[in-house]
């Protein structure tokens, strides 16, 4: 078997925190995050609200990364939660109701210029809409594979997956909505 498309042991997984809990210190805050406070850290929660003019943006982090696990809680909060985190690029692993599809396509890669390739499974069974869930997203070259609740779920061969690049928190636009992010960190493989 293939060592790169095995899941790695996880008492071998280094894990590092890249959110601190506190505040947005390693991550790039886009401008008018101050005035619009659409990523803001409250008691060890990222909270993302949309706020009234409902404009999306990326909060990307500042290093950048090759192969990695990260692992993170998220939770759904009011509104039609869209949001998703970027590996290394645009490729993007969904969180929340797609606005294309207009449904729930949660750990759904989704692909510019493809949309959704493939469809995480079991999703219905293992989502919690109200509580906080965990999602393990891992990156090798350019495979990736996503777990809920520790239950792997999705993988993709993605041909515009880039060697390196920032991690990055969607909040997408034109729509009110708020979801919580917790406890991330990040694991960088060979």
């Amino acid at each position: 078997m293939n060592k790169a498309k095995k899941k790695p042991s996880p008492e071998k997984l280094v894990f590092k925190p890249i959110l601190n809990g506190k505040d947005l210190t390693g991550w790039k805050v886009p401008n008018g995050n101050d005035k619009a406070g659409w990523y803001k850290m409250v008691d060890g929660v990222l909270e993302i609200r949309s706020g009234p003019k409902r404009k999306g943006s990326v909060l990307w982090t500042e290093k950048k990364f090759r192969n990695f696990v990260t692992e993170f809680d998220f939770r759904f909060g009011e509104g039609t939660v869209d949001s998703g985190v970027h590996v290394r690029t645009q490729d993007q692993i969904q969180i929340g109701i797609s606005g294309s599809l207009k449904r729930d396509m949660t750990c759904s890669p989704y692909i510019p210029g493809k949309g959704y390739p493939v469809e995480a499974k079991n999703i219905k069974k293992l989502l919690k809409a109200k509580d906080w869930n965990t999602m393990r997203i891992q990156a090798i070259g350019n495979e990736y594979k996503v777990w809920l609740q520790g239950e792997e779920v999705m993988t993709y061969k993605s041909s515009s997956a880039k060697e390196e690049g920032p991690i990055g928190i969607q909040l997408h636009g034109n729509r009110n909505m708020g979801i919580d992010y917790r406890k991330m960190k990040l694991a960088e493989l060979p």
